[in-house]
């Protein structure tokens, strides 16, 4: 059997903030793709807006190295586990992963999600050691760490001679060799280990085309674009091929253009074979796991397995009175348009009609992966109102289940009482805990997914700022019956609408945490702070002061209010309970009541308490 030993192709897999975009970014300038005269900056393939701002990766990205005559094809992958369904469709398209480790914080929830995907598919690992000139890095019980992973997910003895490489992606710098004085001004060793560990893809381009889209893409001008490997012979321009589809139906068409990887660009091409990775573009109806196939010869590779979605969200049309005011696209129209567009790239990603007119139930992985989309969609001038985030519920072998995860809290060990005393609260269960030295503690509990929306903020105030929360989707279990997590605190609503007075904002703080300052425009119905207990509070935040004759010297200079919390977008959607709705403009996040009017508001939930206590 013939291989083609002038390609590889690897993804790089790691945590969150690990290093991998780095890493890829130094390959890129290390190796010979990029003219001498060309500059990359920092994190160069993270192209989009959020990913460079938030500094993680969303949406997989394809590159090509030159390494002497040999192209590396190389897929950075997201390392957060809501954009897993990214992660797992890569592992097919590969026949090796580069998995990156900090040498500080060692193996973490993400590391273990993505390295279980590639151990699933086979796939031959090499291990980068990163940041080995991180203060406190600890290089030779890392490695231990990463090994004990292996053994634990099943990985095969092959798998476990894992050759190791340690680098400083950030500066340019590796060496076989754990001791941080050995680095490198080169990623030689790096580009060597590829070379020689991972397998060249076999050559079997003389039989029967066979091309499977793990990716997708959206172009004006050509339409969408499936990304992914040629596993079996040749597809060249103006081919007519067909397209198997995942209902087993078959369509015929012509390519109409190849493109191939070469650094950071996208390079037309005549043909590609066996072992490329490509974009084909010409086919107007073809999605994710479908195999392009010879006319003559039609034979479908295996659907890849995308997980489902986990929790779901009320996507609507904004009605508040502030509607119009900052977006240009308010229509239920453009908002189930700019959604269906979504769904052509995002295949994690669910859209469903409700019976409720501009109003959609909106479904995915996580809430980093709505949040996401909902950003996007502020930045592009939409207007939207949200409902709160549920999980989303499966029935298996005839019981009702709910999605669990794995999270890990690393914290000073000061805080463990009250971090597992909230997390009880939340109905985990406690699976380890770790010293870690250094007044460290690390704990790992299974909890409930609904059980962590809204804990995100808890868990800061409550270590201060110094912990740090990872979780990932582990499995469905049966549902916790009788409990319902959520705020246990009200909200202060306007009973106006207005500009926010500082004189009316100093009567209402003392009743709870402001999220609004003074000048800022009101409606009825909207909630402009936290109450400091259980029951909702009417509040009138645009009263002003009674003007007399008669001025106490010095009043008005010192009048203050302490400074308000400004809520981030992930932030409003944690604090929503059942009866609240999240509405996003390019602007302003806003929190309101569904029922804005004070008095039909009293009325409903009258009718509600004297229904519950029947």
């Amino acid at each position: 059997m013939t291989t083609r030993d002038d390609i590889r192709n690897i993804a790089i897999i790691a945590h969150v903030d690990h290093g991998k975009t780095t890493l890829v970014n130094e390959m890129l300038k290390q190796s010979d793709t990029l003219a001498e005269h060309m500059q990359i900056g920092d994190r160069a393939l993270d192209s989009n807006a959020i990913e460079k701002e938030r500094g993680i990766t969303i949406l997989s990205k394809n590159t090509a190295v030159k390494y002497g005559d040999t192209t590396i094809n190389i897929v950075d992958t997201p390392g957060h586990a809501d954009f897993g369904g990214e992660v797992e469709r890569i592992m097919k398209m590969v026949d090796g992963v580069l998995l990156v480790v900090d040498a500080f914080e060692g193996t973490m929830p993400q590391t273990r999600f993505v390295l279980k995907k590639a151990l699933e598919q086979h796939l031959t690992p090499v291990v980068v050691i990163n940041k080995i000139d991180r203060p406190g890095a600890r290089p030779e019980e890392v490695v231990d760490e990463v090994l004990s992973l292996f053994i634990e997910l099943g990985a095969d003895d092959d798998q476990l001679e894992f050759p190791i490489v340690y680098t400083s992606a950030v500066n340019g710098t590796s060496s076989y060799d754990s001791d941080p004085a050995k680095q490198e001004h080169t990623m030689v060793p790096l580009f060597d280990t590829i070379v020689k560990t991972i397998p060249a893809p076999i050559d079997n381009s003389d039989e029967p085309l066979q091309f499977q889209v793990a990716m997708l893409d959206y172009n004006d001008y050509v339409g969408r674009i499936g990304i992914g490997r040629v596993f079996r012979g040749t597809i060249s321009v103006g081919d007519q091929v067909s397209v198997l589809k995942l209902d087993g139906s078959k369509k015929n068409f012509r390519v109409t253009k190849i493109f191939g990887f070469f650094g950071l660009k996208r390079v037309e091409v005549q043909t590609a074979k066996a072992g490329d990775l490509i974009a084909v573009s010409g086919m107007d109806d073809i999605y994710v796991g479908e195999t392009v196939a010879a006319a003559d010869t039609p034979e479908a590779l295996p659907i890849l397995r995308i997980d489902p979605p986990t929790l779901q969200m009320m996507f609507m049309q904004n009605d508040s009175p502030f509607a119009g005011r900052e977006g240009d696209k308010v229509t239920a129209r453009k908002l189930e348009d700019r959604l269906k567009a979504q769904l052509q790239t995002d295949v994690s990603l669910r859209v469903e009609d409700t019976d409720q007119a501009g109003a959609w139930m909106v479904s995915g992985r996580g809430e980093l992966h709505l949040s996401i989309l909902i950003e996007e969609m502020r930045r592009e001038g939409f207007e939207l109102q949200l409902g709160r985030p549920e999980v989303i519920y499966r029935e298996i072998d005839g019981q009702l289940c709910e999605p669990f995860e794995e999270v890990q809290i690393d914290t000073p060990e000061q805080y463990t009482g009250s971090i597992i005393d909230a997390m009880s609260q939340r109905k985990a269960e406690m699976k380890d805990m770790q010293n870690e030295g250094n007044g460290q503690t690390r704990l790992i509990f299974l909890a409930p997914s609904r059980g962590l929306i809204g804990y995100s903020t808890e868990f800061l105030s409550s270590t201060g700022g110094y912990g740090i929360m990872n979780h990932t989707f582990e499995k469905y279990l049966p549902v916790i019956r009788n409990w319902q997590p959520g705020r246990n605190t009200g909200a202060l609503v306007s009973i106006n609408t207005g500009a926010a007075t500082l004189y009316s904002l100093q009567s209402i703080e003392d009743r709870g945490t402001l999220f609004i300052n003074a000048g800022v425009e009101v409606y009825e119905g909207m909630i402009v702070g936290e109450n400091n207990r259980e029951n909702d509070i009417a509040v009138n935040a645009t009263k002003g002061k009674n003007l007399t004759n008669t001025r106490a010297s010095g009043k008005d200079h010192a009048a203050a209010i302490k400074t308000p919390r400004d809520l981030t977008l992930e932030e409003s959607l944690e604090f929503l309970n059942e009866d609240e709705l999240c509405e996003v403009t390019p602007q302003s996040v806003r929190l309101r009541k569904k029922i804005l009017n004070t008095n039909e508001r009293g009325k409903f939930d009258k009718r509600k308490k004297m229904s519950t206590n029947d």
